[in-house]
């Protein structure tokens, strides 16, 4: 036995030896068609982690034994493959112009060609998000990015505030917006309130939700660090990631240092202005129309204010200050084969239209990845963030004190300005707009840590297989302290309140942590397995703190400075867990098979051990890459179709019976809440299920994307009613389900591609319809103001998204709009001329999909319309008082408004100043752009794309934050703007 073991020994040395004699040193260079070298291609021994990186001018060297195949892969090129012959191989890289060869991530660990791709799965590079016309958010620059997704804004104010809403309604009252995944980290995008409901009693009529006009956490990334965004719209798409995917899944990378052995420094210096996008225009009075609006008394003022030549346009006045943005910016990548660092610094800065507006944003970024050797890997992504947004006092109120409310009440003749000793005319009707402006503030601050890593060690590795292990984890902790300031002096805080300081703030702290075995296997020259199993754990705690207090002492803004106070703290706590496991197989390179199940489950929950059990499986046959194939003009014919579920876990809170604090006798007491808990309440679930075909033509100079979808959506999360004999008002329950189809098209083409002149083109189509399928409890009304000015209504049968109202005096209720779109569509072009010239224009579509305008309802209300004395129709009666006798007649449908519009949403002109070449300076780029200021529509108010509700607002089992439905109702929002920027960027 001895001896067997000493020869077997000896043997696998002298077959090391061998092995090892064999290898050689091979070098080339890589090339594009026009024959110029291609740096930072990948090249690879094929079921090896050995490889190098072209340099900058595509030459590479390795270790390769003859008959080894090399691989040669880089962005926006077709794969190479290879075998090594000899010690020279230069290689020739085609275009992959319809990025067939784009790696796109189909689990948490695994990826696959897009060639063989089984989903819709889009994707936004760096240049479509930023590099046309960059927009105020990140957030924002998704807007007509997305086939199959409706985004809106919910406040033009500056920091932003956007609700993204993809494949349709996903949920009525769980989470509708998508889980965004930044560098494997699970980030939050929750809308934190900052309780000014005391103030504007938004909430206390007709709408018991938030409309604190919050920004939104996503905001806070910086675009500049963004590499790619790859969208994951449904169940389908995004099962493996279970209970957070049910509304869809944004993966967003950021840029890595460069592998060339060559340290790159960026500097990128933004400037330009915002200016209002579109101004309503004031009611011009006559004497007579004066009367009209408040007899004599008006009539004399009018008078006295024209003949003083004080006929004021208080709107352009308040809307129409010019703001300045800047943007700074410093990246700084390097590294070589082994080490790779990218680090940069950024400032944003933005004035907002109306005056004492405005956002900071200033963040750092360093990411590293380490080789240790070929087996074990590192890489660490951390980004500071440091953001401020002074928000105004905007959208809805019942206290007639916020900016657009108040300016309804105000005609043109009613003086409005402050004295020279600083006293601001008293507004009989509402607050003095101008004066709420110049001495309140409202102020979001956040300082906000985004840190992940992640180490990938290869545990087993031959010719045929290798075994990898991959652990990943992250945490996102951010501290936001609102502050909401009305001083005593203000003509509104007389009586009640004397005075208002609302300080909040809040912690919020997501971590996740994923361990994952990835097992690739050769099964022969056409068939490989890819084989994935791990498991997942989310945590997430927010402590949010508002104190309230008024009666403040003058000039005082401490909340220990009033004679009354009170608190609020909302604390909420939980743990999700997963298992999954995956199997991919692909055959000939042309069929891929997937399947596989995730086992999830919540604290949220009623049964926080149980675990929901989430299928998917998926099917593509790519004919094109057949043997039998022979269409020379077809080069990629796929058909695939998906499958897969997801959940959406239950509100926290949801299972246990509050309780609420109470003065009971002048002590400290408790009372239990109105609403029952329900201790089997489980998530919504929902399948998905996905058909498509994809066709590349002319070696992929044209190619289409069609895409069918159904999805379906079990055991909404709604609440009902319930006996008053119970004590109680209401319960969380399971008690419906909801069904969206839609369908969307994608066609990419490159028209021209000469050396001199290059255009691409890109056209998206999509189309979404909804149907509440089965519902348990009665119907119900939700997200807007009640029947007589248009809401929304939860019906059986019914689309989700539909808008009732009363059709007049004794006529009942009936559907008068719907809030969902007919159609989508979005137009982006790339023209490139000489190298050095390029023209990119985006421009988005959007047919159909009703708003409900409560804007011109106010301005109606006080008469200063500015189409009040317009006849339209011809009818003799003036607009206005059509729309109000329509009003007084109960008829709500002349506030359900169509909010189609045509909107050039970016337009940038760029240029590479060619330099002389020099050991400093390596490029130099320059240009202008414009975001939204071009926008063709008939709606009749500030934008067609505002609403005052959409965020994902926290929300408690108890008191609701925004729902998924209530998009598109409006209140005298803050308005958009437009915006136009002069960009410099300089690479040593």
């Amino acid at each position: 036995m001895y001896l067997i073991k000493n020869w077997a020994l000896l043997l696998l040395l002298i077959g090391s030896t061998l092995t090892a004699a064999a290898q050689q040193k091979v070098t080339g260079r890589v090339t594009d068609a026009a024959g110029n070298g291609v740096p930072g291609v990948t090249v690879r021994i094929q079921q090896s982690n050995r490889g190098t990186i072209t340099d900058v001018n595509g030459r590479y060297s390795l270790e390769a034994a003859p008959g080894n195949t090399l691989i040669f892969s880089f962005t926006g090129y077709k794969s190479h493959q290879a075998a090594v012959s000899g010690n020279t191989m230069d290689v020739q890289l085609a275009e992959d112009y319809a990025n067939l060869d784009e790696v796109v991530i189909t689990g948490l660990a695994t990826s696959v060609k897009r060639s063989n791709l089984a989903n819709a799965v889009a994707t936004i590079s760096a240049k479509e998000l930023y590099g046309v016309a960059p927009a105020q958010t990140f957030d924002a620059a998704l807007s007509g990015k997305i086939p199959g997704a409706l985004i809106t804004a919910n406040s033009g104010a500056p920091g932003g505030g956007i609700s993204v809403k993809m494949r349709g309604v996903t949920s009525i009252f769980g989470n509708s917006q998508p889980l965004y995944v930044v560098d494997g980290v699970f980030i939050s995008n929750v809308s934190v309130p900052a309780g000014l409901n005391i103030i504007t009693a938004a909430a206390s009529a007709g709408n018991p939700q938030n409309q604190d006009n919050p920004s939104s956490r996503v905001a806070d990334i910086n675009p500049d660090d963004i590499e790619n965004i790859e969208i994951l719209k449904g169940a389908s798409a995004a099962a493996i990631y279970g209970s957070k995917a049910a509304a869809g899944v944004i993966i967003i990378t950021t840029k890595k240092g460069s592998s060339l052995g060559k340290t790159t420094v960026r500097l990128v210096q933004d400037i330009g202005f915002t200016k209002v996008r579109k101004l309503l225009g004031k009611r011009h009075f006559t004497e007579e129309t004066a009367f009209d609006l408040g007899g004599d008394a008006m009539r004399n003022q009018f008078i006295a204010a024209r003949d003083a030549g004080k006929l004021y346009d208080y709107e352009k006045e308040f809307y129409g200050e010019t703001g300045l943005i800047s943007n700074t910016g410093v990246s700084v990548s390097g590294g070589d084969e082994r080490t790779g660092m990218y680090f940069s610094a950024n400032r944003r800065s933005e004035e907002g239209i109306i005056k004492n507006t405005g956002y900071l944003n200033n963040s750092v970024r360093l990411n590293v990845d380490h080789k240790f050797n070929d087996r074990i890997s590192v890489g660490l992504r951390a980004t500071y963030m440091n953001t401020s947004s002074d928000r105004g006092l905007t959208n809805n109120d019942n206290n007639s004190v916020t900016y657009g409310v108040s300016l309804a009440t105000i005609p043109e003749f009613l003086e409005m300005h402050p004295d020279a000793q600083g006293n601001y005319p008293i507004n009989p009707k509402a607050a003095n707009p101008f004066e709420t402006r110049d001495k309140m503030r409202n102020n979001e601050t956040v300082n906000r840590v985004i840190t992940g890593g992640e180490v990938k060690a290869t545990l087993h590795q031959n010719e045929q297989t290798n075994t990898k292990l991959i652990v990943r984890g992250g945490i996102d902790f951010f501290n936001l302290k609102t502050e909401a300031i009305f001083p005593r002096t203000l003509q509104f805080m007389a009586g009640a309140l004397n005075g208002a300081s609302i300080q909040g703030n809040t912690n919020n702290l997501n971590t996740n942590l994923m361990g994952i075995l990835v097992n690739y296997l050769e099964a022969g020259p056409t068939l490989t397995f890819t084989t994935s199993v791990g498991a997942t754990l989310e945590t997430s705690y927010m402590d949010n703190l508002i104190a309230t207090a008024t009666n403040l002492l003058p000039q005082q803004t401490n909340v220990d400075q009033a004679s009354a106070s009170q608190l609020q703290q909302f604390r909420q706590k939980y743990r999700d867990n997963g298992i999954f496991i995956q199997e991919d197989v692909l055959i000939m390179d042309a069929i891929t098979a997937s399947a596989g199940v995730r086992f999830d489950r919540s604290t949220n929950n009623g049964n926080y051990k149980k675990y929901f059990v989430l299928p998917k499986a998926s099917l593509s046959w790519n004919l094109a890459k057949m043997d039998f194939w022979n269409v020379p003009s077809i080069n990629s014919l796929k058909l695939r179709a998906a499958y897969g579920a997801a959940g959406n876990v239950a509100p926290y809170g949801a299972k246990f019976l509050a309780l609420t604090a109470s003065n009971i006798g002048g002590q400290p007491g408790s009372l239990v809440d109105t609403q029952l808990g329900n201790e089997d309440i489980e998530q919504e679930r929902q399948t998905e299920l996905e058909a498509g075909l994809d066709v590349s033509f002319f070696n992929g100079r044209l190619s289409l994307e069609a895409t069918y979808y159904q999805k379906k959506i079990y055991d909404l999360l709604l609440r009902r009613s319930v006996p008053p004999s119970s004590g109680f008002a209401q319960q969380w329950v399971n008690g419906g389900d909801l069904q969206n189809k839609g369908i969307e098209l994608s066609l990419n083409a490159t028209p021209v591609d000469t050396r001199k002149v290059r255009w691409q083109s890109t056209v998206n189509f999509w189309k979404n319809t909804s149907e509440v399928t089965r519902l348990t409890i009665p119907a119900f009304p939700l997200g807007a103001f009640g029947n007589t000015l248009g809401n929304f209504f939860i019906e059986e049968g019914k689309s989700a998204t539909q808008i009732i109202g009363t059709l007049g005096t004794g006529k009942g209720t009936g559907v008068l709009g719907n809030s969902e779109p007919d159609f989508q569509m979005s137009f982006y072009n790339d023209l490139t001329l000489f190298s050095n010239l390029s023209l990119r224009v985006m421009m988005h579509w959007k047919k159909g999909g009703d708003n409900i305008n409560l804007t011109e309802y106010l301005s109606d209300v006080f008469g200063t319309s500015h189409d009040y004395d317009d006849d339209a129709n011809g009818n003799g009666v003036k607009d206005g008082i059509d729309r109000m006798n329509a009003a007084g007649d109960n008829d709500a449908s002349i506030r359900v408004q169509d909010a189609s519009y045509f909107r050039i949403r970016e337009i940038g002109l760029y240029y590479n100043i060619p330099i002389p070449k020099n050991k400093i300076i390596s490029a130099v780029n320059v240009g202008v752009s414009a975001s939204n200021w071009f926008t063709f529509t008939d709606y009749k108010s500030y934008d067609p794309e505002s609403s005052n509700f959409g965020s994902n607002t926290m929300s408690t089992a108890t008191s609701r934050g925004s729902t998924g439905i209530s998009t598109g109702v409006e209140v005298t929002p803050y308005p958009a703007s437009k915006r136009a920027m002069f960009h410099l960027g300089i690479t040593f």
